[in-house]
């Protein structure tokens, strides 16, 4: 198959796709942080090459309920709007098979609700991440190693009340953005076994 991963800088879910046997490409606005196929630039300038199918990270910053209490900013100056609309061109792309990732947020209030809701516990990372996943003919991505909840009470990127432990740097964006390898892997072997 020939894969677009869209808005990937780390190679992780396009990595995954060449080690299954498959043409994969990252794109995004940033360089890659791993050699290998990508784009640097507006994945908009090469979604009209022949893809059999396009895994889309969009970015969530405007989007994500993790900065609601910034929403109403958003909305006013079109930030949000922008971030939707983007997210609905990357959905209507020419590409048979899609998958667009994003945190929980607003998408399904103003686009339509998640195909899938999937965590990092059910593809064996000892971690709690709901991720949201909208689908077009694509089946949903079944668990590969489904972890249960340490004794502690919380998984290991959370604090005993369950909030994400990782604190404010300027490259948590970076760090909590990348796809989990058990996720990556499953989507290559799954979808690209189709």
């Amino acid at each position: 198959m020939k894969v677009l991963v869209a808005c990937e800088y780390s190679g992780v879910v396009r990595d995954a796709f060449i080690a299954a046997g498959h043409e994969a490409m990252s794109c995004d606005l940033l360089p890659t942080d791993k050699p290998g196929p990508h784009y640097q630039g507006d994945v908009r300038d090469v979604l009209d090459y022949p893809w059999d199918l396009m895994v889309a990270h969009p970015p969530c910053t405007d989007i994500a309920v993790s900065g609601a209490r910034h929403f109403e900013a958003k909305r006013l100056d079109g930030r949000q709007q922008s971030a939707v609309s983007f997210i609905k061109r990357l959905a209507k792309a020419d590409i048979p098979r899609i998958a667009i990732e994003n945190p929980v947020g607003i998408l399904s209030s103003l686009w339509r609700k998640p195909d899938q809701i999937i965590q990092p516990y059910e593809y064996g990372h000892p971690e709690s991440k709901s991720t949201c996943l909208w689908l077009k003919n694509l089946p949903v991505l079944k668990p590969t190693d489904i972890l249960t909840i340490p004794a502690k009470g919380y998984w290991d990127n959370q604090t005993p009340s369950g909030q994400n432990k990782l604190g404010p740097s300027e490259d948590r964006w970076k760090i909590r953005s990348a796809t989990y390898t058990g996720i990556a892997k499953a989507m290559a072997d799954q979808w690209g076994a189709l």
